[in-house]
């Protein structure tokens, strides 16, 4: 069965940075299951996988504007620390969910001056081109449910 949009692929993959260092694997873990044409997973990864069969295996170079975006730095700014009550020990990489003007998103803490926090809303790997070697290893008619609710179950 080839990939398509409303069919669950299952995929056992590795991501690697330009430099060849691992960023994220499924070895050792469940394949990673997703609804294709669904927005699942990053554009680039998808459009790669359209097509192929199960047992088919692809080596693919996704550029940022394909799979987390370019870095934005209007998506970095500096905020006081009251904005973080509760939380008595701020570290550099820190992680939280704000609200923002399109609902909730996630910002890292990437600098600390005092009560001075500095925080970037762009995803970790924007800006970054990501390899990534993939292996099907199963394709099948996606249920109705999973349609309805735009992913794998």
């Amino acid at each position: 069965m080839q990939i398509a949009k409303d069919k669950v692929v299952a995929i056992d993959y590795t991501l690697k940075d330009e430099e060849g260092s691992v960023l994220d694997t499924s070895e050792g873990k469940e394949p990673l299951a997703y609804l294709h044409g669904s927005g699942n997973i990053i554009p680039g990864l998808e459009k790669a996988l359209e097509g192929k069969n199960l047992g088919e295996e692809v080596s693919v170079h996704i550029p940022p504007e394909e799979a987390y975006g370019e870095r934005r730095d209007d998506l970095t700014q500096v905020v006081p620390r009251s904005l973080f009550q509760g939380v008595d020990e701020l570290q550099v990489g820190m992680q939280f969910q704000a609200q923002a003007e399109g609902g909730e998103q996630i910002v890292t803490i990437t600098g600390i001056d005092g009560d001075e926090i500095t925080v970037d809303a762009n995803h970790p790997m924007a800006g970054v081109p990501l390899n990534f070697d993939v292996k099907v290893v199963d394709v099948r008619e996606a249920t109705d449910e999973e349609k309805e609710h735009g992913h794998a179950h």
